[in-house]
């Protein structure tokens, strides 16, 4: 059982839903962001949320109160006494990942577990940046991290069973299933997803299908809970980029290279869901389809 308060290092999309499942499940939650303009809009954000949950009926409004007295937003990073967990959830860069555990292994109580929620990342060069590499973990949560189940546990060659048991322990708490994967690029659901993704690209690039219609065909034909177009808006298409880049580099240039569509959308700031523009038109939750298909000149 996590004892113990719980420490979120980053306020943007994946940071607040993993605080904000966490101050739900009951945890005293601290999430840190550097930036003060982001900083000062998180709390008004998270509690925006749980109204949404409790107008649909997914949360109580006495659960949303006890939440919210659960939630501190610190303006410096000082974790605790009590810190059980501290969970990394920065842009994918890995000079970055690598300062945030440098500091975080400075500043820590010695028995906190220092996860990362990278999706691609080496752990073992993240826990690298360390001097407690047996208690580094990856803690893989997807978007939105209050409706995904899945939480992909990333084991590198020195996180110890111990960390790993304290790992499945959380994700249990908050009530998500784990699977364990060992650390390899890409992991086992950024690999899939993104070589599906990328192909999806390619499809729209060629004139073959819209994204629509591509979409259609995964959920349709082969039960997919959502098309790769629609998931990579989700995600968000620079992170897709970022992943494809890395996986190019790491595993395979000629099956995990970015297709020029991925490019320019993201040059252009077409970012997805986030930017209200991707292979969709977003507006709030929902996607319009865009009517206008892309061919290759």
């Amino acid at each position: 059982m996590i004892e113990g308060s719980i420490l979120i290092v980053g306020g943007g999309t994946m940071g607040r839903g993993i605080a904000s499942i966490c101050a739900t499940s009951g945890f005293r939650t601290l999430l840190f962001e550097a930036e003060e303009d982001v900083r000062g809009r998180l709390r008004k954000e998270i509690e925006s949320s749980w109204q949404r949950a409790t107008e649909r009926g997914k949360l109580s409004r006495d659960a949303a109160s006890r939440a919210a007295a659960q939630l501190e937003i610190p303006e410096a990073l000082v974790p605790p006494p009590d810190l059980a967990i501290a969970i990394e959830a920065v842009p994918e860069s890995l000079e970055l990942k690598r300062r945030i555990f440098r500091e975080l292994d400075r500043l820590a109580p010695a028995q906190t577990v220092l996860a990362s929620n990278t999706s691609s990342l080496s752990i073992t060069a993240i826990a690298g940046a360390t001097n407690r590499p047996a208690q580094v973990i990856g803690i893989h949560f997807f978007n939105p991290p209050a409706a995904m189940m899945l939480v992909e546990i990333v084991c590198g060659p020195e996180t110890s069973p111990q960390t790993e048991a304290r790992a499945r322990e959380l994700v249990a708490a908050l009530g998500k299933t784990a699977i364990r994967v060992a650390d390899s690029p890409g992991f086992a659901t950024s690999r899939l997803g993104v070589a599906l993704g990328l192909e999806a690209m390619r499809m729209v690039e060629e004139g073959v299908a819209s994204a629509e219609d591509i979409d259609r065909a995964m959920e349709l034909g082969y039960g997919h809970r959502m098309g790769p177009l629609k998931t990579s808006d989700l995600v968000g298409l620079d992170v897709r980029l970022s992943i494809a880049e890395a996986l190019a580099s790491n595993l395979d240039g000629v099956r995990f290279a970015p297709p020029s569509i991925l490019r320019e959308m993201v040059a252009r700031g077409d970012l997805g869901k986030k930017a209200g523009r991707g292979f969709y038109h977003w507006d709030g939750d929902q996607a319009v389809a865009i009517a206008a298909r892309r061919e290759k000149p």
